[in-house]
């Protein structure tokens, strides 16, 4: 907070509240017909002073629920992309635990330390000194629930694809999630519209179960023409030395340029990915990959009603005049709770993986650079996803801003594009996946037109 007079203050600094002004004009007012910079006078403006940024407007909570929706939705495909390429998901996901805390801490000394403390919305460092522990306590039990719902989706995108994990988890989240969230906001969202989006995912997930058996059948159809020994014991596979069967430049899955690969969707590229990816599917039953998927549902449609009362306190456990966590203060306990679950679980991981993987330790994981950067991006875009989806609830209700579990749009985007899922599917399976796709944009925005307003 810059004091003293306006007056004197230097060309920096006078630039400085400018921007400020500017962006939070920007944000702040329905991002469409704000003030005019031009018609406030610059000692106007400085007299202002800075305040905490805080979403106030349904404008600007739709704005943050959309830029959540990307983020959220790109992330995953980033950690199954290198877990597809051989690196170990302990090691992947200790390198996201990092920068997904640092994304908490970015926002809560930036965003949380704006403008002057007040005593109804203290900034992020007064916060931490007052008496609110059992707010924190909620707070960091959505951490947990993040943390152990990420955690099992990591192991779940290797049995039954990143776009069928994504679409059972979020629409469980939804279903569970958003009623909660409906009645814990005190009902300022429309129930008519609300529970209809509800409706649409629920919808969407039946229609995501059956996209999911119809491409299982095409795969294993395509997998019945090669021999049991090569399934099992990978060797060599017998080309039919078609043009159709050789990949192409633009491929991401190729891992080297050294070695003849197959196209993406045929039996000889399952085959392929199975030798090179961390986690090995074939032989397995689908029913793990689906048992994770729903816990980490289940744990996901915990973590947002939990935030919820950190931040409104709807139970009244605070003592009187103590008041209510701020939406950045919150998200930084919660994204620190989130934080130890992962590393705890994940350094034990190291000595005794899951799913026979192989063993690994906590010196292996240092030496291991293949893929760090692109692990340590998923954690920053998680990070800041949920960030931004909480600054949008906080504004227009929790419940409204459930609408960014529709990130199966980006994350089955991203499976078609990178990874081939669904490619040489039959037309059954295309049918019903343009169906689900078609529900999901349905529910966003009808969710989102539910949206409503908390009374400050």
């Amino acid at each position: 907070m810059i004091t003293g007079n306006p007056m004197n203050l230097g060309i920096p600094e006078i630039a400085f509240i400018l921007q400020f002004s500017f962006f939070k004009a920007l944000v702040l007012q329905d991002l469409v017909g704000f003030p005019s910079l031009a018609n406030r006078s610059l000692e106007d403006i400085l007299h202002r002073g800075l305040k905490m940024y805080v979403v106030e407007s349904k404008g600007g909570a739709i704005a943050c629920m959309l830029l959540a929706l990307l983020c959220l939705g790109t992330w995953p495909a980033i950690m199954t992309l290198l877990e597809r390429r051989g690196r170990l998901p302990q090691h992947t996901y200790l390198d996201y635990s990092i920068t997904n805390l640092l994304a908490a801490v970015i926002i809560a000394l930036t965003f949380g330390q704006i403008g002057e403390s007040t005593p109804s919305k203290p900034n992020f460092v007064t916060q931490l000194s007052q008496y609110n522990w059992p707010c924190v306590m909620f707070a960091m039990a959505g951490g947990v629930f993040l943390s152990l719902g990420n955690l099992a989706t990591q192991y779940a995108w290797a049995f039954v694809g990143l776009s069928v994990t994504e679409v059972v988890t979020c629409s469980i989240t939804v279903v569970i999630g958003t009623t909660l969230n409906y009645f814990l906001d005190d009902r300022i969202n429309k129930a008519e519209i609300l529970f209809t989006g509800v409706g649409c995912f629920v919808i969407a997930v039946c229609l995501g179960s059956t996209v999911h058996y119809s491409n299982a059948v095409d795969n294993k159809a395509k997998l019945s023409a090669v021999q049991h020994n090569d399934i099992n014991g990978f060797g060599t596979i017998n080309k039919s030395g078609n043009e159709d069967d050789r990949p192409k430049k633009g491929d991401l899955e190729s891992a080297s340029e050294q070695k003849e690969e197959a196209k993406v969707g045929t039996a000889e590229f399952l085959i392929q990915l199975e030798k090179e990816r961390a986690i090995k599917v074939f032989g397995k039953s689908t029913l793990i990959g689906l048992g994770l998927t729903f816990f980490a549902g289940l744990c996901f449609s915990l973590f947002s009603p939990a935030f919820n009362l950190a931040t409104n306190d709807q139970w009244h456990t605070l003592e009187e005049g103590v008041p209510h966590l701020v939406v950045y203060t919150a998200f930084f306990y919660f994204s620190v709770s989130c934080f130890v679950i992962a590393i705890v679980l994940n350094i034990t991981f190291l000595f005794h993986p899951m799913l026979n993987l192989p063993r690994s330790s906590f010196k292996a994981y240092l030496a291991d650079w293949k893929g760090r950067q692109w692990a340590l991006l998923a954690g920053l875009l998680c990070g800041f996803g949920n960030g931004l989806q909480f600054m949008g609830g906080q504004a227009a209700g929790y419940a409204a801003a459930d609408a960014v579990q529709a990130l199966p749009l980006v994350s089955t985007f991203w499976g078609v594009l990178l990874f081939g899922e669904y490619r040489r599917s039959s037309r059954r399976t295309y049918v019903l996946l343009v169906s689900m796709l078609v529900m999901f944009i349905v529910a966003v925005g009808v969710l989102m037109a539910s949206s409503g307003h908390r009374k400050t």
